[in-house]
C-alpha cells in the first residue's frame, strides 16, 4: 500500500501538471499522511536539510563554469581546434561534433550547456557543406549525452549525494565509458554518411593546427587540472568547481577578453537561476528520500526484486529498462532523486560496486535527455537551432540506438567500466 501511495500521489501531481519539485513535496505530504505521521515542521526541516550539503556546491559552481566558457569564447576555440584536427575527413563536420562535444564535456559537465554551444557553433555549417539537417541536428543532441558522463559531471554530483557514494571515484569511472560512448557516436555517423559525395572542407596545414592549439590551449588545460587535482588529491570535486569557475573566469576575461563586466552580470543570472531550479529540486526530493527510508520502501522492493538478486546481471537490466522507461517522462535530475534511494539499497543487497552501478545508471539518465517525448536535450537542439522536434527526433533514433546498445553491453561486461577505473583510482 505504502509503494501505491507513493507512485499515486507522484504520478497524479506530474499528470496535473504540477512542477517536479512541488510533486516530490505533494508526495512526501501524502506518504506523512498514509503513516499518520504529518508535520509540518518536519516537511520544511527536510527540504533545509536537502541544500545543506557540502558536496552540493560544486553545482552551481560548474553551471557556472559552464556559462563563463560559452560566452567567454572557450567553447568556440574547442569548436576550432576540432575543426582544425577531423574537419577535412568525409563527413568530417560530424567528427568535428564528436571531438568538440568529448573536450566541452570535460569542461562543464552539464548536457545542456554543451548541447547549446554546439548547436550554435555546428549545425549551420553542418548544413551549409550539405549534410541532412535533421540528422546533424540528432547528432548533435546525442553528443550531449557524454556531457554528464566524462568528468566533471553535475549528474554523478547529485547521485553521489543521494547515494553517498565518492564523487571523485565516479568521476573518474566516467571517463573511459563516456569515450566508449563517442566511439559508438562515430561508427554510427561513418556508416549513416558512407555514401554521402559532400565536399569536405580543405585539410588544415600543420601550422593551422598548431595555431588552433594554442588558441584553445588555455580552454584544454583546465580538464587536465581538474582531472590530474582529482587524481592527486589536491582538491575535492566541490573544489574542483571553484577552479574551473575562477580558471574559467580568469581565462574569459584577462586572455582571451571576450566576457566584459556588463556580459558577467548576466552569466551570473543565468547560473543563478538554473541552480536554483536543480537545488529546489534536490531539497524537495530529500523528504521524499527520508520517508522513503522510513516507510522501508527499499525493503518491500527488495522483496518484489527477490528472485532477481542472485543474478546481478538480471537484475541490472531489470533496473537498466526501469530507468530507460522513466526518462522518456522525467528530466535526468528528479530521476536520479528519486530512483537512487529507491535502488541503492537493491544494488547493495546483490553485491553490485556502486561506482559501477552509478556510471550505469547516470549514462541511462543522460541517453533519458534525448528520448522522446520530454528529451530536454532535444528541445534545447530544436530551439537553438530552428528545427521542429519531430525531425531532431526522426534524427536522433539511429545514434540513440547505439548508445543504449553500448550501455548494455557495459551492463553485461563489467570490465569496461571498472578496469579503468581502477586504472585511473
Amino acid at each position: 500500500m505504502t509503494i501505491a501511495v507513493f507512485l499515486g500521489s507522484l504520478l497524479a501531481a506530474m499528470a496535473l501538471g504540477v512542477p517536479i519539485a512541488f510533486s516530490l513535496l505533494i508526495c512526501g505530504a501524502a506518504l506523512m499522511w498514509h503513516m499518520n505521521m504529518f508535520d509540518a515542521q518536519i516537511l520544511a526541516q527536510n527540504v533545509i536539510e536537502g541544500a545543506n550539503s557540502f558536496p552540493l556546491l560544486a553545482v552551481p559552481f560548474f553551471m557556472l563554469a559552464g556559462e563563463i566558457m560559452n560566452t567567454g569564447g572557450l567553447s568556440r576555440r574547442i569548436v576550432d581546434f576540432a575543426l582544425a584536427l577531423v574537419g577535412h575527413i568525409r563527413g568530417g563536420l560530424g567528427y568535428v561534433t564528436i571531438v568538440a562535444a568529448c573536450l566541452l564535456s570535460a569542461l562543464s559537465g552539464s548536457a545542456v550547456a554543451d548541447a547549446a554551444a554546439l548547436t550554435a557553433l555546428l549545425l549551420p555549417m553542418m548544413v551549409k557543406a550539405g549534410h541532412d539537417k535533421s540528422r546533424s541536428g540528432g547528432l548533435i543532441a546525442a553528443c550531449g549525452v557524454i556531457g554528464p558522463i566524462i568528468p566533471p559531471s553535475i549528474g554523478f554530483v547529485i547521485f553521489g549525494v543521494a547515494a553517498n557514494v565518492s564523487i571523485s571515484k565516479l568521476f573518474l569511472a566516467g571517463i573511459f565509458p563516456g569515450i566508449v560512448l563517442a566511439a559508438g557516436l562515430w561508427l554510427t555517423w561513418w556508416w549513416l554518411t558512407r555514401k554521402e559525395h559532400l565536399e569536405p572542407p580543405p585539410r588544415k596545414t600543420t601550422a593551422e593546427v598548431f595555431k588552433a592549439l594554442r588558441d584553445a590551449g588555455w580552454a584544454l588545460m583546465l580538464p587536465l587540472i581538474i582531472l590530474v587535482g582529482l587524481r592527486m588529491g589536491v582538491f575535492t570535486p566541490t573544489e574542483a568547481a571553484v577552479v574551473a569557475a575562477v580558471y574559467a573566469l580568469f581565462v574569459a576575461t584577462v586572455i582571451y577578453k571576450e566576457l566584459n563586466w556588463r556580459q558577467l552580470y548576466q552569466v551570473f543570472e543565468t547560473a543563478a537561476r538554473t541552480t536554483a531550479v536543480v537545488m529546489f529540486l534536490v531539497a524537495a526530493a530529500m523528504v521524499s528520500a527520508w520517508l522513503i527510508t522510513v516507510a522501508n520502501l527499499p525493503g518491500q522492493v527488495v522483496t518484489l526484486l527477490q528472485p532477481l538478486l542472485d543474478n546481478p546481471t538480471l537484475l541490472l537490466m531489470a533496473i537498466m529498462l526501469l530507468v530507460m522507461i522513466v526518462g522518456t517522462a522525467m528530466d535526468m535530475t528528479p530521476t536520479i532523486l528519486i530512483l537512487t534511494p529507491v535502488l541503492m539499497p537493491i544494488v547493495k543487497a546483490a553485491g553490485i560496486d556502486p561506482v559501477y552501478f552509478g556510471v550505469l545508471f547516470i549514462i541511462n539518465n543522460s541517453i533519458g535527455l534525448v528520448t522522446p517525448p520530454v528529451g530536454t536535450v532535444l528541445n534545447v537542439v530544436a530551439g537553438v537551432g530552428r528545427m521542429r522536434m519531430d525531425d531532431v527526433t526522426r534524427g536522433v533514433m539511429p545514434f540513440m540506438a547505439v548508445q543504449f546498445l553500448v550501455m548494455f553491453l557495459m551492463v553485461l561486461f563489467p570490465s569496461i567500466v571498472m578496469v579503468p577505473a581502477r586504472w585511473f583510482y
